[in-house]
């Protein structure tokens, strides 16, 4: 078939890499002049987990080509994804009255994730233009870090579409990524936008209730481990989500559990759980910047600190809303010199940190490490999980560990000679 997607998101460039991975003709459209010089060069616009090499594949075996979201299209698509970014409502509604009004133009599939009955609009909107266009809504359910995998191998697809107009095409468009099991749940369209909404809110509640649990467990001399344990072994509660740490970032959860909180302000007249949530989550993204400072009782000045990873979650190079950018700005208030390494971010971190403050940026985890008087391992990327424990008590200056993600063995680490400070632990 042939296949438009608009959108500078990750969605859009794993739908465009996927839908044309599987033999589809499939034309990208993107937004922003900058991201149309990055694919014109053929750099793809994200560079995670492979997902980069595949899209690279794609664009030199011609089935994907790119073009900017204005140009006149190549020819009428049988399908047309909107994966844009927050804040480009009025390009949303410009292209589906377009497509509409184009003759022939097949389904239009709402990917963007905005608030509860966006989607009606634009098929109210697509509908005024032509009364046969169909317009479904697919929400993002993509998890950043290892986005083509769930793309591709989805344990659930949310699909709305209203008196099922649009259904058998999208069935046929996911059919290769839909065949262990039916995983498509079939939903009003406002159902699927509170859906997607009403999921993030639900893995942020329970990172932070763990959270909690994990400040709450250090002063009774119980270890957050042995009870996250214990929890998920109560098939009432599961595994999943249960890692207490420094708290949680990047551009998706954030962004819904925030719009979740909007809406309940709205309808109700009390602040609602979902607020404490979010504010839960602020205040635990600066618990390894307390711990340093309650270690050295406050003198911290002229002190330097080294950070493993900076990127909000492994897997991607993006640092929006990461928990590594609060406790550098706690830092750097108060005159401690900071080093960091990270295997994808440094150059976002690089473009965040320009004009607020100095930071040094080290290609090898050891450069980072090398004088200094806390190590801070913030994202937990693979190459951290077994350092050379030696070779760090040797670098640092004062060697303290503090854990954020609680991947280190604290006995073992100690044994090494070694401070320990972990979440909960």
């Amino acid at each position: 078939m042939q296949i438009t997607v608009y959108g500078d998101t990750l969605c859009a460039q794993v739908t465009a890499t996927a839908m044309a991975q599987t033999g589809h003709q499939v034309h990208w459209c993107v937004v922003e002049p900058a991201s149309r010089d990055r694919l014109k060069d053929g750099t793809p616009l994200f560079r995670e987990q492979g997902l980069d090499r595949l899209c690279v594949d794609q664009l030199k075996s011609g089935r994907l080509t790119t073009g900017f979201w204005d140009d006149a299209p190549l020819t009428t698509p049988d399908a047309v994804f909107l994966a844009l970014l927050p804040g480009q409502e009025a390009v949303a509604e410009q292209l589906v009255a377009r497509l509409a009004a184009s003759t022939g133009c097949g389904v239009i599939v709402n990917q963007t994730v905005g608030p509860v009955g966006k989607a009606e609009q634009l098929r109210a909107i697509a509908k005024q233009v032509d009364p046969r266009s169909a317009l479904v809504a697919l929400p993002d359910l993509i998890q950043e870090g290892n986005a083509f995998q769930t793309f591709t191998r989805p344990d659930s697809i949310l699909l709305g579409c209203e008196e099922g107009e649009g259904e058998a095409l999208v069935r046929e468009l996911l059919r290769p990524f839909n065949r262990r099991k039916d995983v498509i749940q079939v939903m009003s369209l406002r159902e699927a936008e509170f859906s997607k909404l009403a999921i993030s809110g639900i893995l942020a509640t329970r990172i932070s209730y763990m959270n909690d649990m994990a400040s709450l467990s250090e002063s009774l001399g119980v270890d957050i481990d042995v009870v996250r344990v214990a929890m998920g072994a109560d098939p009432r509660i599961g595994e999943s989500y249960l890692y207490p740490g420094c708290g949680f970032g990047g551009p998706g959860l954030s962004r819904n559990v925030l719009a979740l909180v909007e809406a309940l302000n709205e309808r109700a007249a009390e602040p609602g759980l979902l607020e404490q949530v979010l504010q839960t989550n602020e205040r635990q993204k600066e618990v390894l910047f307390r711990k340093f400072w309650q270690f050295n009782q406050g003198n911290v000045a002229g002190k330097k600190v080294a950070l493993w990873g900076v990127a909000f979650k492994p897997g991607t190079h993006r640092v929006d809303n990461a928990p590594a950018l609060k406790v550098i700005e706690a830092l750097w208030a108060q005159g401690v010199a900071v080093a960091a390494h990270d295997p994808k971010a440094l150059a976002d971190l690089e473009a965040w940190a320009d004009g607020r403050g100095e930071l040094t940026l080290c290609d090898d985890p050891y450069d980072a490490a090398e004088g200094a008087d806390a190590l801070m391992l913030i994202t937990e990327w693979k190459p951290y999980w077994s350092p050379d424990w030696q070779r760090l008590k040797r670098a640092m200056r004062e060697p303290l560990i503090l854990d954020g993600r609680n991947i280190y063995e604290p006995t073992f680490v100690r044994e090494q000679g070694l401070v320990y400070r972990g979440i909960g632990r």
